[in-house]
């Protein structure tokens, strides 16, 4: 007699986990696209504060990686109150602004398609647009993804402080 095989297979992923800000038990913040941040690549890093420009400057966001097309979520609740261009010379990468009064927060997801309105209300993690590819704006390699800024009162904030990973452990049925 043959040792019954075990029927389940464990599996491990990532949850990304948005801060309660407000104290009210729930997210007041949200991965756009679900993916880690951007290590580095031709271009540099994805990270906060990273350098750019020879170290002239340093980055305003976090660049989360994403696949052109797929769906963003809104990072905040808020209003829509800016749609408009990353780059004055290309009319086809947008971002998207999005206030939250309440929390004095403001987002901003660039490199989207956009599928909302100045003056939407939009919830957290709903669906703000559409990732774009940057191969024809970065072509040495550098990895897709949403650049996320958020602001507090207007200060820049390091969203990878406010949106954290952790490993998520399931069984699932084996084949």
């Amino acid at each position: 007699m043959t040792a019954p095989s075990h029927p389940f297979t464990t599996r491990t992923r990532l949850v990304w986990e948005g801060a309660d800000l407000d104290g009210d038990g729930q997210a007041d913040i949200a991965n756009p696209t679900g993916h880690a941040p951007r290590q580095t690549d031709a271009y540099g890093e994805g990270a906060f504060h990273a350098s750019r420009d020879g170290g002239a400057r340093q980055h305003e966001g976090v660049d989360y990686v994403a696949t052109p097309g797929q769906t963003v979520s809104a990072p905040i609740s808020g209003y829509v109150t800016k749609i408009g261009y990353a780059y004055p010379d290309d009319q086809t990468l947008r971002f998207v602004e999005i206030d939250n009064p309440a929390l004095h927060l403001t987002a901003r997801v660039f490199y989207v398609d956009p599928q909302v309105a100045v003056g939407d209300a939009v919830a957290i993690g709903h669906p703000i647009g559409q990732a774009h590819s940057l191969q024809h704006r970065y072509p040495l390699g550098i990895t897709d993804h949403v650049h996320l800024e958020i602001a507090e009162r207007g200060r820049k904030v390091d969203a990878a402080t406010l949106i954290t990973a952790r490993t998520e452990t399931e069984q699932v049925a084996a084949d």
